[in-house]
This record gives structure tokens, sequence and C-alpha cells, in this order.
């Protein structure tokens, strides 16, 4: 499969949007009952401050679908879309603060295929060559598995409470860069 890596443009969210909503409805279900899946959409989804950074990716096929898309961030935020509530936009110090990973989803029948390492690997790279010397994420029971793979450590677990009473658990994972 021959897949491309490219920063992602405003253009493109009509297609993360629904890749996003196939990959919170399909690939949490192995992890999460299906009321903390429902709950997991008012803390998941896009963010487009990373697209206006510049610092989201999508992932093509060869026939040029989004079959992927995540990215890095220099700001504060460490999880969450642009409704999620708790945001933070500073902008981090890269000698004292991780660069943070986010919001990575593969559309579901191309799990498996390197799209996420492509993704991590790219934003580790973009954020050490921005001073970076460690990254964190907010991840979840679904995406634990390829950041274990990637090195990353577990630092702490935290819970997310849905307006629908489901406690989402979510990972905070750091490896340094």
């Amino acid at each position: 499969m021959v897949l491309k890596l490219r920063v992602a443009t405003f253009d493109d969210m009509p297609e993360m949007k629904a890749l996003m909503a196939l990959a919170i409805g399909q690939l949490m279900n192995d992890f999460l009952t299906p009321e903390q899946v429902e709950g997991s959409h008012e803390t998941m989804g896009i963010d487009t401050q990373l697209i206006e950074d510049g610092t989201y990716f999508v992932v093509q096929d060869a026939d040029g679908k989004i079959v992927g898309c995540g990215g890095w961030s220099r700001r504060g935020t460490l999880y969450g879309g642009d409704h999620s509530a708790g945001r933070d936009n500073r902008l981090l110090d890269p000698a004292t603060e991780p660069a943070r990973i986010r919001a990575m989803y593969t559309h579901p029948e191309h799990v498996r295929r390197g799209i996420g390492q492509m993704i991590i690997d790219a934003g580790e790279a973009a954020a050490r060559a921005e001073g970076f010397k460690s990254a964190q994420m907010g991840a979840t029971l679904a995406g634990e598995p390829l950041y274990r793979r990637c090195g990353y450590e577990l630092i702490e677990v935290i819970e997310k409470h849905a307006k629908n009473g489901a406690i989402i658990p979510l990972k905070i994972m750091g490896k340094a860069l």
C-alpha cells in the first residue's frame, strides 16, 4: 500500500471529521462500554489550532483518501478538540516542557499498517527540530499499544466524566525525544 504523509489543511476538515467519528465509533468498542464510547466524543475531535499551526498531518492512500490523521503541538493543550473544556493555547517552553502528540486517528479498515507510526515519527522529528526534549500525550486505551511500541511510558491515569455519566479512562504517557 502506498501511503503519503502531508500537512493537513482546513480543506481536509470534512474528511478528517468523518474519519474521527468512524475511528471513535469502531476502534474504541473493544476497550470501552457503549456509554464510554458515546462520551468519548466530548473530549475527542478536531483541534483547528493544530491545522493553523501547521503541526497536524494526514496520511493518504494511493487514491488520495485520508486514512489517518494526527500530529503534535507546541501548545499547552494535551488532548481534546475545539469543543473540549480546559484548552491551553499558550506556547510551551521546549527547554522545560514536553511537546504534545495529539489527536491520532486511523481509519478502521487501515489499522496496523504503519499509519500511526508515520504520524508519530513526523511529529517527534518536528518537535525535536524545535528543541523539545520530550513528548507527552493523552492516550486512549485503544491507542496505548501503539504508543508503548513507540517508546511511550505511562505517567498517570486520569478519568474524564462525560455528560452521559460515563467515566472514560485516559492515560497520560510520555517519552524522551
